[in-house]
């Protein structure tokens, strides 16, 4: 009930041994005991682990996992051509508010074009929904700059697998203010790169006629374009994932 430095030492301990038993699946057991924690030190007297031959997974890192952890591997920093450094990577639990604010600060054409209807901001389902996500069999990156303390999100884009485990929907939205610097493009080539590395062959989506920018994004980035019968207000757009690197 004190402050400790210690304290900020344990849990990074507890976290080592959380991304041990992620990332090992050879490992079964773990017994350390005693820790030996006081006022300025934590000490583990004594270590025995139980290791075993893993079976073969589709996902080697984390394919013997129930649920599958936060994928912090896939974070990146990048530098846009116009000179700003980003980070890209998976969203996380703890960024509901900014992604509500970055719904909020898109125009009202720029949220029709994401979601197909007039909404103003995110129900809180929906939030939910888009922030604590099951990394196994969707993916959603954010395109995060940093000024000082200050975070804003500049772009989302997620794909969500589909029934046929072969195929996956995507959708990505940038920031008004930050068109034409290829935030865009950088996030849709992360989320092609980890859907191919995931096993998937095809990503497909959506894109009505009148987001020009986004058809032409499309184009650039080699999907083909197809007219819904049905409503001729939309296009759908896809790319075999075949030739990702």
């Amino acid at each position: 009930d004190r402050p400790s430095p210690v304290r900020d030492a344990l849990e990074r301990a507890l976290l080592s041994l959380s991304d041990l038993v992620c990332q090992l699946p050879e490992v079964t057991d773990i017994d350390i005991n005693p820790v030996i924690v006081d006022a300025t030190t934590i000490i583990a007297v004594d270590a025995r682990l139980h290791i075993v031959p893993a079976a073969t997974t589709p996902d080697p890192l984390y394919g013997h996992m129930a649920i599958m952890p936060y994928p912090g591997h896939l974070a990146t920093r990048e530098r846009l051509r116009d000179g700003p450094e980003i980070e890209i990577r998976p969203i996380r639990p703890e960024d509901a508010e900014m992604e509500q604010q970055f719904v909020r600060s898109l125009s009202e054409s720029s949220r029709y074009f994401r979601f197909m209807q007039h909404i103003r901001e995110l129900s809180t389902t929906a939030l939910i929904r888009f922030t604590q996500i099951d990394y196994d069999r969707e993916m959603a990156f954010v395109a995060v700059h940093h000024t000082g303390s200050m975070r804003e999100a500049l772009g989302v884009a997620r794909y969500v697998i589909n029934p046929d485990g072969r195929t996956c929907e995507f959708a990505v939205a940038v920031a008004d203010a930050w068109h034409g610097h290829g935030v865009g493009r950088r996030l849709m080539e992360r989320l092609m790169e980890t859907a191919s590395q995931r096993g998937l062959q095809r990503i497909e989506g959506e894109v009505l006629t009148g987001n020009q920018g986004m058809l032409r994004l499309m184009d650039r980035l080699g999907f083909t374009r197809q007219r819904d019968p049905q409503d001729p207000g939309v296009v759908h757009v896809a790319r075999e994932l075949a030739d990702q690197p």
